[in-house]
């Protein structure tokens, strides 16, 4: 095996366990996987020419005079890319939008919109938004006020009948005569056309445009192709932003294919409806866990308590979709003794969109977010995998540091292993964070400027000093009172160091520089002995710094 295909096999390991219950949970709801037509696509894409930058991307946008964007419905990160493409063009050339969400047959309603004549509600009424097109309304309304404030126009593409695969080649020939139209109305206009990623085969919509305008510049922009997002995943860079598949067609990446099918999922109890109001995001939270276990090789059923924790699957916590304040606070009612921890919850739940409690094994969610769902997920095993209640113990000052920053290593790293494109945390960061203004200290609640300069300072002696233990006589008094802090100022040291560590076991993993048995072993490791959370922290350091030299 090849270090691409190596590096591949690594970055994939873990969101490939994810995927595969997913979809044959999609595969047993959805009639329409297997058809023709949706093969077509999935066979067309299967290897790219080269990965794009980001100067490559917008010379490639600029040059078309027709963009096809694909669009997976269902997932809100591909129409905000839609809307972001949409103001990066307006930049410089004039702009006209094109949407398959809207029937040709409703524009004169797309233009009252326009035109300001009618509000969004009657808009969303009139188009049948829900009951036609069923999905999201909101990143969809993004996408036309976006066009609205940015583009010369607004048209509608799609004809009758949406769900009916037999007709579905009709609906192609009637969107790319519609195009022809538009591009015969605005000559001078970039034509930023958003339709479902399936017609955007090399047969389907881009074949009939260009039998109509073979004069023009036709780019297809596709988004998070499986096929292609597995590929890059092998190259040596950490992000792949696009790729060129050919001369005609890129590729872009924002989400992963487990976000995109999370999502659909979704919209699949939707429909079938198991969640009319309130998604039930528990089998989201359950197939990371799960996919977590399989990667570190844990079986949740295991009867014994020696290499694996004992009927792990009875452990598995609860997870709370509709995690209002006032219901996180009864959840949370004399199991948390500190309001200033239930505060924090809220804060956190708030900021990430989910959170693990210990106190009460549960997973509150409140939105969908995959890294941040993946570090909680990875909080509850590593707390079930070394035996921990959940409960305050009495720890040490010193030993209460190092587990927390030990917790927030195995958070960080098991988010980016099923969530590769997470961006790491490295050491050259803390020092921009000096360069911080006033008023984004004090929105950090660290303290004034001063203070927060200090806990900068003590980050950066801190990886110093494990760095080059030989050379000092005794732990400086600086880190000696820091591990001693409390508050904000205690969880900002904490997940700093943390996400440090995480970062690096993660790119040790990559690099083949640490077994994944190595890091299954630090799961188990009990932190509640006395000394043992800072010995595990500083043997950890010891060894990704050995392996580094010797690689």
């Amino acid at each position: 095996m090849g270090p691409r295909a190596t590096l591949r096999f690594r970055r994939s390991a873990a969101q490939l366990h994810a995927l595969t219950q997913l979809e044959r949970e999609i595969r047993a709801c959805d009639s329409y996987v297997g058809r023709k037509y949706l093969r077509d696509f999935n066979a067309a894409f299967r290897n790219y020419e080269s990965v794009l930058d980001s100067r490559q991307l917008t010379a490639a946008y600029r040059a078309a005079d027709v963009l096809l964007v694909g669009d997976y419905h269902a997932l809100p990160a591909s129409q905000r890319f839609a809307s972001g493409l949409i103001r990066q063009l307006s930049a410089g050339r004039p702009v006209v939008l094109a949407l398959e969400m809207v029937f040709s047959r409703h524009q004169n309603i797309l233009d009252d919109w326009r035109a300001g004549t009618i509000g969004m509600g009657e808009l969303r009424e009139r188009i049948r938004f829900d009951r036609d097109w069923g999905y999201h309304w909101p990143p969809f309304y993004e996408v036309l006020e976006t066009g609205r404030a940015h583009a010369l126009a607004i048209y509608g593409l799609d004809c009758m009948p949406r769900n009916d695969l037999r007709r579905i080649g009709a609906r192609d020939r009637h969107a790319a005569a519609k195009i022809a139209e538009i591009r015969e109305r605005h000559p001078e206009a970039a034509v930023v056309v958003l339709f479902g990623e399936a017609h955007l085969a090399p047969g389907h919509i881009p074949g009939l445009l260009r039998a109509r305008r073979p004069q023009d510049r036709i780019l297809t922009v596709l988004q998070n192709v499986d096929a292609l997002y597995w590929r890059a995943a092998g190259e040596m860079c950490s992000r792949v932003e696009a790729v060129r598949v050919c001369d005609r067609v890129i590729c872009v990446f924002n989400a992963t294919p487990l976000e995109k099918y999370e999502s659909y999922r979704l919209w699949l109890d939707r429909w079938r409806g198991q969640s009319v109001s309130t998604p039930d995001l528990a089998p989201v939270v359950y197939n990371l866990i799960d996919a977590l276990l399989r990667f570190l090789n844990i079986d949740k059923y295991s009867a014994s308590n020696h290499t694996q924790p004992r009927f792990m699957v009875d452990q598995l916590p609860e997870v709370y979709s509709e995690a209002s304040d006032e219901r996180v606070r009864r959840l949370l009612a004399g199991r948390v003794a500190e309001e200033s921890e239930i505060r924090l919850v809220l804060a956190r739940l708030e900021q990430q969109g989910c959170c693990y409690v210990p106190q009460v094994r549960a997973v509150l969610v409140r939105e969908f977010r995959l890294a941040q769902g993946a570090e909680e997920a990875t909080r509850l095993v590593h707390q079930v995998c070394r035996g921990a209640s959940g409960q305050p113990s009495a720890q040490s000052a010193e030993d209460r540091f190092y587990s927390s920053v030990l917790e927030d290593a195995l958070a960080y790293f098991g988010s980016r292993a099923l969530h590769a494109p997470r961006a790491p945390v490295r050491e050259a960061d803390l020092s921009a964070l000096y360069a911080l203004p006033p008023e984004a200290v004090e929105a950090l609640h660290l303290g004034s400027p001063r203070e927060f300069r200090q806990l900068i300072d003590f980050l950066l002696l801190h990886k110093h000093y494990e760095a080059n233990l030989r050379r000092y006589r005794a732990c400086p008094p600086m880190l000696s009172a820091g591990v001693r802090c409390e508050g904000d100022p205690f969880r900002f040291l904490t997940r700093q160091l943390g996400y440090l560590l995480g970062s690096e076991l993660y790119d040790a993993y990559l690099d083949g520089r640490l077994a994944k048995r190595f890091l299954r072993s630090l799961f188990f490791r009990s932190l509640e002995r006395s000394g043992a959370p800072r010995t595990i922290y500083f043997a950890t350091q010891r060894k990704l710094r050995r392996r580094k030299r010797a690689g």
